[in-house]
């Protein structure tokens, strides 16, 4: 069951290609940290929803207790109505009024009584509307409790699987001598360099030469202030940071809100063609969109790679690539529409 284990180290220290053994070893342990980072992205969006519940449960705590005193008001209002009547003997308006001989009085009372039915209407309507309220946001707080609960379940068992993945990754890296992790990294960075080239040699580079926007230029000045930073899974920064909290605090620089999750930003951002990406827009990468970086210029990114690794400039190309988006898609449209109103 050992990653590198006893008798898989000592097979490793006799074997005749030890170049391809650490070839296995990079993809196991490049397969465990993919793993780590899907697990990371669905650690984020449940932790996103967490925030999102709370703050509505807070929110109908405050309608609800506004309700309340509302509703508490309105029953002390309807006690002084029945006080009243009371009081009154515990006769009905309209049978004073059949009661009544004098004119004078008679008009009056008829006066005095409509008004009382339509307070004790109000109050009875106003009444049923505020139980009716009250009883709506207590379901819906129960609802809400219920899904922060379930969203909590699903944080933790991303969290577990997290850790297990990533412990996984390091326990295996730990089992090599300090040459065989040099060049661990030496593999790393040579796969990359070839997926590069093949991404270049297919001409994509030649097609695209669009400029940064204003705000994408902040976005990547924030970025590349970054590179040398450790990758920490869930990590927003300022000092560490995984490749989607990255790209989020890069974006609020540039000033643009987006979601925290690389999967969220495929998903919720508006898309480009690749031939048609500017520097500060978004690469997504694997075809579950568990990873990000931001385009540069000139062919290269700039992204926080894994646990174990630190934030730099790498090839576009050097991952498979799901697409692109544009966190300020709507920026260009405004300004193409007011050159064309200038003309």
């Amino acid at each position: 069951m050992g990653l590198l284990g006893g008798a898989e180290t000592a097979a490793y220290a006799a074997d005749p290609e030890p170049g391809k053994r650490l070839e296995d070893v990079r993809k196991k342990i490049e397969n465990l940290y993919r793993k780590a980072e899907r697990a990371t992205d669905a650690y984020n969006g449940a932790r996103e929803e967490v925030e999102i519940q709370q703050k509505e449960i807070v929110r109908l705590a405050r309608s609800i207790d506004k309700t309340q005193r509302k509703l508490t008001a309105l029953k002390q209002q309807a006690g002084v109505l029945a006080s009243a009547q009371y009081r009154g003997g515990g006769i009905p308006p309209e049978a004073k009024l059949v009661l009544n001989t004098d004119p004078e009085l008679f008009l009056d009372n008829v006066i005095l009584a409509r008004k009382g039915q339509q307070a004790a209407k109000g109050v009875i309507s106003q009444l049923t509307l505020l139980k009716g309220d009250l009883e709506d946001y207590s379901q819906d707080a129960t609802d809400r409790w219920e899904r922060l609960e379930a969203n909590r379940e699903k944080k933790e068992s991303a969290q577990r699987d997290i850790k297990k993945q990533i412990d996984a990754a390091k326990k295996l890296e730990s089992r090599l001598a300090a040459e065989e992790k040099d060049r661990l990294k030496e593999l790393e960075d040579e796969q990359a360099l070839r997926e590069q080239q093949k991404w270049l040699d297919s001409g994509v580079l030649e097609e695209i030469s669009n400029k940064a926007s204003a705000k994408g230029k902040k976005a990547i000045a924030y970025a590349t202030a970054q590179i040398g930073k450790d990758y920490v899974w869930g990590a927003e920064g300022p000092d560490t940071f995984d490749c989607s909290g990255l790209t989020l605090r890069a974006w609020q620089a540039g000033g643009r809100t987006i979601p925290r999750t690389s999967q969220e930003q495929w998903r919720q951002l508006p898309r480009v063609g690749v031939k048609e990406m500017r520097p500060g827009d978004l690469i997504i990468y694997f075809t579950d969109a568990s990873h990000v970086g931001m385009y540069v210029g000139d062919g290269a990114i700039v992204h926080a790679p894994r646990p174990g690794r630190k934030i730099t400039i790498t090839g576009a190309g050097s991952m498979p690539i799901l697409g692109v988006v544009r966190p300020d898609m709507d920026d260009r449209r405004s300004e193409d529409s007011r050159r064309q109103s200038a003309r």
